[in-house]
């Protein structure tokens, strides 16, 4: 379960190793139309269902929940919403998040070392939030996210940033 899919990236990988099942499910039409167009491209047309809904109607019990949600910066706590569902309807969850860490030599580590991911404590936020919704971090990495100019408050044409991916699982 990919849940705030996007144009599908996350779910399209898992469908692309081999998931036997994947549901993308994003409240934005225009981004599920594109995610659709990308599993036409690549061949997963039939491997991944793609749903226009709120994450609030999403139920059920899901092995795996993959997630990038909203980092909370353009709407304060937007990312609890998207914690709480995944580990309602989630036994393993892989969520990425706007990095706690601001260690210059951390970003400079993953850029010039070639490695995708370095070994990092998680967030205490997370941490915290997670125990008191029966889950527990298994671990989190740091990694380098690019992402382009796509949305009006996005000021550069490209912007380069940490994220933590937060490995977590339903007690």
């Amino acid at each position: 379960l990919d849940l705030g899919c996007g144009t599908g990236r996350l779910a399209l990988g898992a469908a692309f190793l081999g998931a036997k099942q994947v549901i993308g499910v994003d409240i934005d039409s225009t981004a599920v139309r594109e995610a659709l167009q990308n599993s036409k491209q690549l061949g997963l047309k039939d491997k991944v269902q793609w749903v226009i809904a709120n994450i609030d109607v999403v139920h059920g019990q899901f092995d795996t929940v993959l997630q990038n949600p909203p980092f909370g910066v353009q709407k304060r706590r937007a990312d609890r919403k998207f914690l709480e569902k995944a580990l309602e309807v989630g036994k393993n969850i892989y969520s990425l998040h706007k990095s706690s860490h601001k260690n210059k030599a951390l970003l400079k580590a993953l850029k010039t070392r070639g490695t995708s991911t370095i070994p990092v404590f998680p967030s205490n936020f997370i941490k915290r939030f997670v125990e008191e919704h029966n889950g527990r971090t298994r671990a989190a990495y740091a990694m380098l996210m690019t992402i382009p100019r796509m949305f009006s408050f996005h000021t550069k044409q490209r912007r380069e940033f940490l994220v933590d991916l937060h490995v977590l699982e339903r007690r």
